[in-house]
């Protein structure tokens, strides 16, 4: 259980990570917390050897790089939204027919849109501030030595990776890597596509080892 622990620790705070990156501006403190600690910065290579963190300081590169990227990435030239991707309109659907606010509703997670700077709740920094929400439950659950409880929310985390951050999240990704103009969202992405293809399988594993022991 130790191991298992640990484990859950580590998703946590790899998809706070990641969906703090998406889901609004860096400022000082994130990168603060990425410099910080050289295992993540270890997962930022190409930030980490960027001449220009020498060159300039941390709010002249915000100002100047940082939120620029930020703009183009998410606001402008691509579209951080599943329903843009699964919807034959390619229309933002930000109602409560969306299969993913719905999820979100009986799961009793609550988006503030204006706090996040989002549209609608399939915005892809929400839903992997959904995947900490559910690991973080987990965590609570281990806590309270519920077994099945921890079984269920893998099971919610493999529909939910499988069916919507899986499906449409790796083209964003992809894209978001490749239109990327700063280091710092160019590693974001591929380290983003890289964990979510290794946590499904993390996953996965769980149920067919650990839960499948408990049954």
């Amino acid at each position: 259980m130790q191991e298992l622990k640990q484990d859950l620790e580590n998703r946590v705070a790899l998809y706070a990570l990641i969906s703090r990156l998406m889901i609004t501006e860096v400022d000082e403190a994130f990168l603060d917390t990425i410099e910080k600690d050289e295992n993540l910065l270890s997962l930022f290579p190409n930030y980490r050897n960027w001449s220009k963190r020498k060159d300039f300081k941390t709010q002249e590169l915000i100002e100047q790089y940082y939120n620029v990227d930020f703009t183009n990435l998410f606001l402008m030239h691509l579209v951080p939204y599943e329903s843009f991707y699964v919807r034959e309109d390619q229309m933002i659907d930000s109602g409560n027919g969306n299969p993913v606010i719905e999820l979100y509703d009986a799961l009793d997670f609550r988006v503030e849109l204006d706090k996040a700077r989002v549209v609608s709740g399939d915005h892809i920094g929400v839903e992997l501030e959904f995947m900490y929400m559910l690991c973080n439950a987990q965590l609570k659950a281990l806590e309270a030595n519920d077994k099945e409880g921890i079984c269920e929310l893998f099971q919610i985390q493999k529909g939910f990776l499988k069916d919507h951050l899986l499906e449409w999240g790796s083209m964003f990704l992809i894209n978001a890597k490749r239109e990327s103009r700063t280091p710092l969202y160019h590693d974001g992405a591929e380290l983003t596509l890289e964990f979510l293809l290794s946590d499904y399988e993390y996953v996965n594993e769980k149920l067919d080892t650990f839960c499948q022991d408990i049954q």
